[in-house]
């Protein structure tokens, strides 16, 4: 039998970071974002081969293990490992023989969530697999506990919960933990205007945000008046990005998108640097109304809202730098598995 799986990537349209610890659970956090027709996907297949067979693509690992209920955490592949180790603790799974396959449609560290939503889409992989009774918000929490308990990597927690559920959602994270999924229910004619009006540029440069991270958490932990500030700011953000995209207001979209960019960069220093600010200054003088990097900043994907008839104009301008822009569709459904029964 052979196992299938994806989950979507996404954009962080506004108040991303204030879901990240401890802000989140200090002040509590507020993230609206959309997921969009870029994937992770997982393919597991049965084996009898007594190995457990690892080929992660964007990592580059390939190895071959024996069977065993615990796989170490080596540094190659651990997003895969890390979830195998908590299915295998948590709901009884016995070690067989397997082979995993994991890929992304877009590199690590280009600020669309891709190891958050790897590690949700080789879950959902287990979980159709085994049968695991699991819904939306277990995979989700449970996705979170893995990569940021289990293997202690740095980030928020609006990843998990955009992959899983897919579309268009406003998020609360609460002080105790508690997490609210509200989905937003865009008219057709909005979301095919924001599409219209959007161009998603990557910088040429993946990043890891560890750092970035690590800085924003240091600046809450020790009273940052400035940073905290700015922080209240983009999660207010997340709420006036919510009542202006269900008017279908993409002016007032490229004014909060703008401000809240403006907020993001005295987070922490390397947010921005001279290669993001010369595409920003690029695109703004071929017509661009505003930009905003997608994650935690210092690479990436920057989103751009622009006039629909400026919109070629701002492309050609970008494809003069190192980067490239991406098209793109927003998409609705999250993270989905099936089974392939070999005949």
């Amino acid at each position: 039998m052979i196992i299938r799986s994806k989950a979507p990537l996404r954009l962080g349209l506004a108040g991303g970071g204030s879901d990240v610890s401890p802000y989140s659970d200090e002040y509590g956090g507020i993230v609206l974002n959309a997921t969009i027709n870029l994937y992770a996907y997982c393919t597991i297949e049965e084996t009898d081969n007594g190995q457990i067979t690892i080929q992660s693509y964007d990592s580059g690992c390939v190895e071959s293990l024996p069977v065993s209920d615990t796989l170490p955490i080596d540094g190659k592949a651990i997003l895969i490992k890390g979830v195998y180790n908590r299915v295998v603790r948590d709901f009884g799974m016995q070690p067989v023989s397997f082979a995993i396959t994991t890929y992304n449609d877009a590199p690590a560290g280009s600020g669309l969530g891709t190891s958050s939503t790897m590690v949700v889409t080789i879950l959902k992989a287990f979980v159709e697999w085994l049968n695991l009774p699991l819904g939306d918000y277990d995979i989700s929490r449970l996705a979170y506990e893995i990569e940021r308990v289990d293997l202690g990597l740095s980030g928020g927690k609006q990843d998990q919960y955009a992959a899983t559920f897919g579309g268009f959602n406003y998020m609360e994270f609460l002080k105790d933990g508690l997490v609210i999924v509200n989905p937003l229910r865009i008219k057709r004619w909005i979301v095919d205007e924001l599409e219209a009006s959007m161009i998603l540029y990557f910088t040429g440069a993946s990043r890891s945000s560890a750092k970035i991270i690590e800085e924003q958490r240091k600046n809450t932990q020790h009273g940052n008046e400035e940073a905290i500030s700015a922080m209240h700011k983009i999660k207010q953000s997340a709420v006036d990005m919510k009542l202006a995209l269900l008017k279908g207001d993409i002016d007032g979209i490229a004014g909060i998108l703008h401000d809240a960019w403006e907020n993001k960069k005295k987070m922490a220093k390397h947010i921005s640097n001279p290669s993001i600010q010369e595409a920003m200054d690029v695109a703004m003088k071929a017509g661009a109304k505003a930009g905003k990097v997608s994650g935690a900043g210092g690479g990436g994907f920057i989103m751009f809202i622009v006039d629909p008839v400026k919109k070629k104009a701002v492309e050609g301008a970008l494809s003069r730098l190192t980067g490239y822009t991406v098209p793109f569709q927003f998409s609705e459904g999250g993270a989905h598995g099936w089974k392939i029964y070999s005949r």
